[in-house]
């Protein structure tokens, strides 16, 4: 064992994610992209490299890419460059990828995300190297043909965005929280479907250790094709860990593409790392560089929808929410909307519970279920007007949740559900001060111990007398009236 057992380290992270764009057609030719179409039905000549075909640049890629480029503040290139990306692949049939290498269209920029760490929320912001436009490979089957490997071009030519972030991630945690971050982004701007089981979203991970303290990076290991927020974080704790014992054993970490086994639990080296020059970029001939004007760039900017930052700063500042409860509200366009959408109907003064209902009982209902928020069978103006029921009195927190439940399984879309259900189940809350006093004395009656407890300065059991006395209601007191009951009479 090598006497660097007892040295702390750091981790390094830089992430590469692959994302399809929503264009109609494939990147360089008018071919249609459907995912799960029959094989090699969607390849033109173009995507087949026949003799004598051209690409042509498709224009709604490049819009994608200005709106990406826009929302991170990037630098959008005036003019950029295809090259061509030389190696050898058997899904690849012109033998080099067109991509592009030293003028990316989409130039700097950053990503600011939030998780938890150490049982705090915390904020981070990640620099962005550049976005480039490129091609997709085609995909070679291995299941299907036992002893042989089939090619499928159908996805070849597909358009990509490669995002690159600088190397400025230092955890798994950091690293899955960014991946989230930079998904959520990219379906909020309408650029990717986010279909990450499809491929629309694959990050390949570099990973690297270094001494703690130390400046220089260590030798990075690239993990390729990680398709799921899970298999990110394994991937990078079980990374870390070989290269931890590598080098504390005395070896060297060789740079290297490796492929993440789940089941398995660990990376598996693929081929050595390539570096630029392995490649041998140069210009494609058949395609002139890519110019964007400013006025194309406007144009775009004039269409963009309202960013998710731009939002979380709205609803603080309109609505008084915390940054937690706006960061988790935008977490996705689809859960942004239906927040405002409850808050027009409900009222500023409720966004605050509009805010913990959809981060808490709706979120886990939709999670248990597998439905998203944008399908969800409550809809914002019924959630609203609970919301109402529960600000005026008529039902508590408590039997809203009932409320909810059955709002739920009815899948009306009867906006005056929540008084039907109210009304059927006798749920009404109980806020006669007659009815409630009688609850009261009941209750004190038949609990003399917690009454001279109280008496006696025990805060506690108050909470038990009140407890009995919720019983006794069956859960539909008024609390607030209720609590205040119960401390005048025990005050008597």
């Amino acid at each position: 064992m090598s006497e660097n057992t007892n040295m702390e380290w750091e981790v390094v992270i830089g992430l590469e994610n692959h994302v399809q764009l929503t264009t109609e057609s494939k990147i360089f030719s008018g071919s249609p992209i459907k995912f799960g179409a029959d094989a090699n039905t969607q390849a033109s000549p173009v995507d087949l490299a026949l003799p004598g075909v051209l690409p042509v640049m498709n224009k709604a890629a490049v819009e994608r890419a200005i709106r990406f480029g826009l929302a991170v503040g990037a630098r959008i290139a005036p003019q950029s460059i295809f090259a061509r990306k030389n190696y050898f692949y058997p899904d690849l049939p012109k033998g080099y990828q067109i991509s592009q290498f030293e003028d990316p269209v989409v130039q700097g920029g950053s990503l600011t995300f939030g998780y938890e760490k150490d049982g705090q929320f915390v904020t981070k912001t990640v620099n962005l190297t550049r976005a480039h436009l490129e091609e997709d490979a085609g995909k070679s089957l291995h299941e299907d043909y036992q002893g042989m490997t089939g090619i499928d071009l159908n996805r070849a030519g597909t358009p990509l965005l490669e995002i690159v972030s600088e190397p400025e991630i230092r955890s798994a945690a950091e690293a899955v929280a960014y991946a989230k971050a930079l998904h959520s982004l990219v379906m909020w701007l309408g650029v990717c479907d986010g279909n990450m089981q499809e491929g629309s979203f694959r990050c390949d991970v570099n990973v690297s250790v270094r001494p703690k303290g130390q400046k220089e990076l260590g030798t990075r290991c690239e993990i390729k094709n990680l398709n799921s927020f899970r298999f990110i974080e394994e991937a990078v704790h079980v990374e870390v860990r070989r290269q931890i014992e590598l080098i504390e054993d005395g070896g060297t970490v060789q740079q290297a593409t490796r492929l993440y086994d789940p089941d398995k639990k660990e990376t598996r080296s693929m081929r050595s790392k390539e570096d630029a020059q392995d490649y041998r970029y140069f210009p494609d001939p058949d395609l002139p560089p890519l110019t964007i004007s400013e006025e194309w760039i406007a144009r775009v900017q004039a269409a963009m929808p309202e960013l998710p930052a731009a939002m979380r700063a709205r609803f603080v500042g309109e609505y008084a929410l915390s940054e937690y409860d706006s960061l988790m509200l935008t977490s996705s366009q689809a859960l942004a909307n239906y927040f405002v959408a409850v808050v027009a109907v409900a009222g500023k003064e409720n966004a605050k519970a509009a805010a913990n209902w959809l981060m808490g009982d709706v979120a886990s209902t939709l999670n248990r279920e597998g439905v998203d928020i944008a399908d969800a069978p409550v809809s914002a103006a019924q959630l609203a007007l609970m919301l109402k029921r529960i600000a005026d009195g008529t039902i508590s927190n408590k039997i809203a949740k009932e409320v909810f439940a059955g709002m739920w399984e009815a899948k009306s879309a009867d906006d005056k559900l929540v008084d039907v259900i109210i009304e059927a189940k006798g749920l009404k809350q109980i806020s006669d001060s007659g009815a409630l006093e009688a609850i009261v004395n009941e209750v004190i009656a038949a609990n003399e111990k917690s009454v001279e407890q109280y008496r006696a300065g025990k805060e506690a059991a108050l909470n038990a007398l009140i407890g009995q006395a919720m019983k006794a209601s069956r859960g539909k007191a008024n609390p607030a009236q209720l609590t205040e009951l119960l401390k005048a009479k025990l005050a008597g």
